[in-house]
């Protein structure tokens, strides 16, 4: 809030007054000047550079990015059980949802619970599995993110991939409660895309 300044008017001569007559202001008394104690200022300035700290990362972790704790197998060995991790929660605004992508979505059958799966088909794809293997509009799918010891034998006959939906597995085959169970997922279950580990240490890096 910027300092009022005062303003002093000279007050004009009455007509025909005396040009020896003088109009005197009466002195104004300065207000003393109050000085800042140098750590009483350093305490307003880390206080002022820690609120606005907290509110940018209150913004990032409620609009952007959140961090969640993986619980269970299903996507090992990409993502361990208690592995932590970042969440986009924007980036689907931008741009659509991929094959390959790993996604945090509600449940279907309950939507109180989070699920994390591998995107294996969009709208339209025809999926089905043989002996393990995946088809996705009947070609077979490399998976270098699924090594041996975690595949499976589970067939499923082709389905057609529902408007707005996407057919998603775990890494871990013979582990994972997916959409081999309760189906394709509706984007409007789909909250955010897994972009980052950051615990443990060995871990730290970009998702794939």
């Amino acid at each position: 809030m910027p300092e009022s300044q005062g303003e002093l008017r000279d007050s004009p001569h009455p007509a025909g007054a005396s040009s020896a007559a003088a109009v005197v202001a009466a002195p104004v008394s300065a207000a003393p000047a109050v000085v800042a104690h140098p750590r009483t200022l350093r305490w307003e300035l880390w206080l002022r550079d820690l609120f606005i700290s907290l509110a940018i990362a209150a913004f990032i972790i409620i609009f952007i990015y959140q961090p969640v704790k993986v619980e269970g197998t299903s996507m090992m060995p990409s993502l361990a059980d208690h592995e932590r991790i970042f969440v986009n929660k924007f980036v689907y605004r931008l741009e659509p949802i991929e094959r390959g992508d790993i996604v945090v979505f509600r449940y279907p059958r309950d939507p109180s619970q989070s699920y994390i799966k591998r995107v294996i088909g969009v709208a339209g794809d025809r999926i089905h599995i043989d002996g393990g293997q995946v088809y996705v509009n009947d070609q077979p799918l490399d998976e270098d993110y699924v090594p041996p010891a975690y595949t499976d034998v589970q067939s499923l006959q082709e389905m057609v991939v529902p408007a707005q939906s996407y057919f998603v597995l775990g890494d871990h085959r013979n582990m994972s409660r997916d959409s081999r169970d309760f189906g394709s997922v509706n984007q409007s279950y789909i909250y955010g895309k897994a972009v980052f580990g950051y615990w443990p240490m060995d871990k730290l890096g970009r998702l794939r």
